[in-house]
């Protein structure tokens, strides 16, 4: 009796490892990972699927990681709509130098949270980069000069600088292939964010400000509260959202991240937590995982010392040279890299002065009130919420099979940066108020149409235990793209920082030809995520 229970159980983990290497053979062999952790993880893909679905866990996992994309545009749009204000009060040599800070803090930020998510898991930088931002952001209003304006702008970009690398990460790895079209999706929570920061300013400084005929300087603090309560209130959102995140919802670490770790036991834990919160169960056990690798120990989890200091001892290559494990890969990796790197030059050279441009373009025309630039501000901002449901709609429409397959992320990622580029061309040929705004509007729309698919395909591209590293590297370089935005706008306007009409145009037509450049490259890229199961 005794031996054909114990052929049973044979049996049973032969077929349970003959099932993995049946799903395997259905999305193909994976690069950069090892072969236990593809068979791992293509079983937990097929729990999440058939057995744990999209339920009450993802819709408040949706929520909590979406705030996170609403505080990196909340502060990037944020800085750049008190910028007028900022110049006329503290009166800097050259206004472009608070977007140096703030990237310079983005750099770090998102090259440190991205790289550590992959050696300490994704629930501790995810519950941290709000709370730094928050608190430097509320440090930041009350600055009595631009340096230290600066510095704690700096320190605010360097907790906000780990959202997206690892909010996208915790998210995709909590959804079934199903529904991996949400993390497009995600994107409305990025335009809501340039929304929220856009009518915060509107209601703060177009009421508490000096008149823009007052030379910079002469400008009293007492006059000019506007942007320091819209910065008041930006950190204050930015503290709920972290309140939000850290005790009311009971963020799970990622199962993928577990496994890849050697941590089977708490990986199934975990899905068995998820499964519970939207009311299933699941057969998936521990011994299914264990007969894959053939280990049935599982390492214990560290504390958080341990896991502090493994993140500085781990700091090497070896979540880099997965990323270009292939030939295939390599060319992916290093497209997508410099795409990033592209649009992060393109989009701040644009956006980041965009309160700016508006208000030089009506003096140009005779209106120049405060009001009406924040207005038409506010008005750009909303057409960016159906430029991201437009991308959500688009990305999984493919045709044809194999090499002839058309659509998909990256035709949809192409066209929305080409698109992007060529209304911006437009932009500089403007010579009524209307233009401007009809040109921004639609550059806005296709802007969060190409952010949210490259927010999407970025993190799906790259496996488990490397996502971490290869976002925290696009990342990283489109924050140094925003780094040297500056630069570039200083060397192309006037010594004040100031724009006109003219001098706008400037800048403004390098953003275009950045982005045509991105959608060339785009689709040069190798590899198709639509309709795939993210490992």
């Amino acid at each position: 009796m005794s031996a054909a229970h114990e052929k049973s159980d044979a049996a049973e983990e032969e077929k349970q490892v003959a099932l993995s290497y049946d799903v395997l053979s259905q999305v193909g062999p994976a690069e950069g990972v090892g072969r236990d952790y593809e068979l791992k993880c293509n079983l937990i893909n097929r729990c999440f699927q058939e057995e744990i679905g999209f339920g009450r866990y993802q819709w408040q996992l949706f929520f909590i990681t979406g705030l996170g994309w609403l505080a990196d545009n909340l502060w990037l749009q944020g800085l750049a709509i008190v910028l007028p204000q900022v110049q006329q009060e503290l009166d800097p040599v050259r206004v472009e130098y608070a977007v140096l800070a703030e990237f310079a803090g983005l750099i770090v930020g998102a090259t440190a949270w991205g790289s550590m998510a992959d050696l300490i898991g994704r629930r501790l930088s995810f519950n941290i980069t709000l709370f730094l931002a928050g608190l430097f952001g509320l440090a930041a209003a009350g600055a009595p000069n631009f340096l230290t304006f600066c510095s704690l702008i700096a320190c605010m970009g360097f907790g906000v600088g780990g959202n997206l690398p690892v909010d996208g990460a915790l998210y995709l790895e909590h959804i079934p292939q199903s529904h991996q079209w949400t993390l497009t999706l995600l994107s409305v929570w990025w335009a809501l964010g340039q929304l929220v920061a856009s009518l915060i300013s509107w209601g703060f400084i177009a009421n508490f400000s000096c008149n823009p005929s007052i030379p910079a300087g002469q400008c009293p603090k007492s006059a000019n509260m506007g942007w320091r309560y819209t910065l008041y209130t930006l950190g204050a959102l930015t503290f709920m959202m972290f309140i939000c995140r850290f005790f009311v919802f009971d963020v799970q670490e990622s199962s993928k991240y577990l496994v890849a770790q050697g941590r089977d036991e708490e990986a199934v834990k975990v899905l068995e937590h998820i499964a519970r919160r939207n009311g299933r169960t699941i057969t998936l056990k521990l011994e299914d995982l264990q007969a894959i690798s053939g280990d049935t120990t599982s390492k214990p989890a560290p504390n958080l010392a341990t896991n502090v200091r493994n993140a500085f001892s781990g700091m090497s290559l070896s979540h880099v040279r997965p990323l270009f494990s292939s030939r295939r890969l390599s060319i992916n990796t290093t497209l997508i890299i410099v795409i990033w790197g592209l649009i992060g030059i393109a989009y701040p050279l644009f956006n980041a002065y965009l309160p700016l441009y508006l208000s030089a373009q009506g003096s140009a025309s005779g209106s120049s009130s405060v009001s009406e630039t924040y207005r038409n501000y506010s008005i750009v901002s909303v057409l960016g919420i159906p430029g991201s449901l437009i991308a959500c709609a688009t990305v999984d429409y493919t045709r044809g099979t194999g090499r002839r397959l058309v659509g998909g992320r990256k035709l949809v990622l192409a066209v929305s940066t080409m698109l992007t580029g060529l209304f911006l061309f437009l932009f500089t040929t403007s010579k009524t108020t209307a233009a401007v705004l009809g040109y921004s509007c639609a550059s806005g729309l296709t802007e969060n149409a190409m952010y949210g698919v490259l927010y999407a395909y970025t993190p799906e591209v790259f496996p488990a235990p490397h996502r971490g590293t290869g976002d925290a590297l696009c990342s990283g370089l489109n924050r140094i793209g925003g780094f040297i935005a500056p630069l570039i706008k200083i060397a192309t306007t006037p010594l004040n920082g100031s724009v006109s009409a003219n001098t706008a145009n400037g800048p403004v037509f390098v953003s275009a030809a950045l982005f045509m450049v991105a959608a060339i490259l785009t689709m040069l890229l190798p590899i198709e995520t639509a309709g795939k199961m993210a490992l």
